[in-house]
């Protein structure tokens, strides 16, 4: 009988993830051992180089080894654990705001408790699983609401409680930046699902007030909000690391200063340069050159997604797609428009730039669920619309796992006599 059309999976979106991980691979390098190899010589500083990066290679080649193994896996299958997937990472972020159960035991991090330590060996950050969990189960769920999602109680208020689970567990740890690209994802997905305009309307004045309340009830977020609108005032203090970002970035100039040099005499050692602010490190390096390299990956990674998503042969696929796309796009925008000084400081990592272990290795896995989807992505004439999910556009009861042997899409290839 006739099957899906499948090809191989998008070659460019790997590209530019690679690329932005080779960026991130040589920050590290530049940030940590460049500067001891300009101090000493022979296999002293070898050893100290490959001390300095070691970790993240192993944890980018993890990455990218988790994002080639999930492309080649069927994307519908993850309705089938978008339920207990989502659960499981709610129960993560209470632990977080609990206490220990078992090996697992919570981690505060910079002021605030973000991270489980498991058996004292292992930190990872639930609040990244919960990121990918709710992008999971909100494709699923409003795949299986169709038209439904219009409505205000079949529509809004079950999104509301879905995701405004997720959104408060990760506000009271607290973690801002975190809430912001979660918040912005959701929402961006719920109004191209079909989400009424005006009930969106009317919850952003409600959403201002929350965060009016959310900012002044937290003395830690208060001084951030407090330095965002002078760090100059506040150069010894909160706004230290906002005034060192753009010092850093001017200093960078046109072609940057050179890799390693922002350790030498005459450059400017950052905060965070490894992390948040590595961004603010690739200008002062690359200068606004490779700055621009950096937006325009994400930028055109956001684009390749956003065209998987409208060629994807289910709903499923395509509010999975649009999501992963908004998600990677919003943190990225976000992690820059802060060191550049257009939003108040956050502390959320650039996608596979920044250093690190759990965000890496579900940003990976995320990219490799739009591969998955690219290889059945269909290149057919503007206005047509050929669905391999008896599911879109209507509620369905359960949800549908087609088969690879089920409905064909127009202009598949039969395979057998």
């Amino acid at each position: 009988g006739p099957v899906r059309e499948r090809h191989e999976a998008d070659p460019l979106i790997i590209i530019a993830t690679v690329a932005l991980s080779a960026i991130g691979v040589l920050m590290i390098y530049s940030s940590g051992a460049a500067s001891l190899s300009s101090q000493e010589a022979g296999s002293s500083a070898m050893s100290d180089i490959a001390t300095a990066i070691a970790p993240e290679l192993i944890w980018v080649t993890l990455g990218i080894v988790a994002m080639l193994g999930v492309s080649r896996l069927d994307y519908r299958w993850l309705r089938l654990i978008s339920v207990p997937l989502f659960l499981g990472a709610v129960v993560l972020l209470v632990i977080v705001l609990g206490g220990p159960m078992g090996p697992i035991v919570p981690r505060e991090v910079g002021g605030s408790a973000r991270w489980l330590s498991v058996f004292g060996t292992f930190s990872f950050h639930p609040a990244e699983i919960a990121k990918l969990a709710l992008v999971i189960y909100l494709a699923h769920w409003m795949a299986r609401r169709g038209s439904d999602v219009g409505g205000m109680f079949t529509g809004t208020l079950p999104f509301l409680c879905i995701a405004g689970c997720v959104i408060a567990l990760v506000a009271l740890e607290p973690d801002l930046g975190t809430t912001g690209v979660i918040t912005l994802t959701a929402f961006t997905r719920f109004f191209i699902a079909g989400a009424s305009l005006w009930q969106l309307a009317a919850l952003v004045p409600l959403g201002t007030a929350a965060v009016w309340v959310y900012i002044n009830a937290s003395s830690y977020q208060f001084d951030r909000w407090t330095a965002f609108f002078d760090p100059w005032a506040t150069a010894a203090g909160a706004g230290y690391q906002t005034v060192q970002g753009l010092m850093a970035l001017g200093l960078g100039g046109t072609l940057g200063q050179g890799l390693g040099h922002s350790r030498q005499p005459g450059g400017l050692p950052l905060p965070n340069a490894d992390n948040d602010f590595v961004f603010a490190m690739v200008g002062q390096e690359l200068g606004f050159v490779g700055a621009s390299l950096v937006v325009g990956l994400f930028l055109f990674l956001a684009w390749r997604g956003m065209r998987i998503g409208l060629r994807s042969p289910d709903t499923f696929g395509a509010l999975l797609a649009f999501g992963i796309s908004a998600w990677l796009t919003f943190q990225a925008l976000i992690n820059i428009g802060v060191v550049v000084h257009l939003l108040p400081l956050t502390g959320i990592t650039l996608p596979f730039v920044s250093s690190g272990n759990s965000s890496l290795l579900v940003s990976f896995a995320a990219v490799g669920i739009l591969l998955s989807i690219s290889r059945e992505s269909q290149t057919q004439p503007r206005g047509r619309s050929d669905d391999a999910d008896p599911g879109r556009g209507r509620r369905h009861r359960w949800a549908h796992l087609p088969g690879t042997r089920g409905p064909a899409i127009t202009g598949a290839k039969p395979v057998g006599p």
